[in-house]
């Protein structure tokens, strides 16, 4: 059984993705180089923000 990497300054979970979102998001993490993981990430920041001006 191999360990599971350890993470610190990020928190590992699962969760799905609309089937037409999948493909996009490769493509675009290939040509930015850019890894998906921290375009989630600004993806949810923005996604935050959005919510916070709503609330604020």
């Amino acid at each position: 059984m191999m360990a599971e990497p350890m993470l610190v300054n990020r928190t590992r979970f699962t969760s799905s993705l609309a089937n037409e979102l999948v493909e996009p998001l490769n493509d675009l993490a290939k040509k930015t180089r850019v890894p998906k993981s921290r375009l989630l990430d600004e993806a949810v920041e923005d996604l935050l923000k959005k919510h916070a001006k709503k609330d604020g």
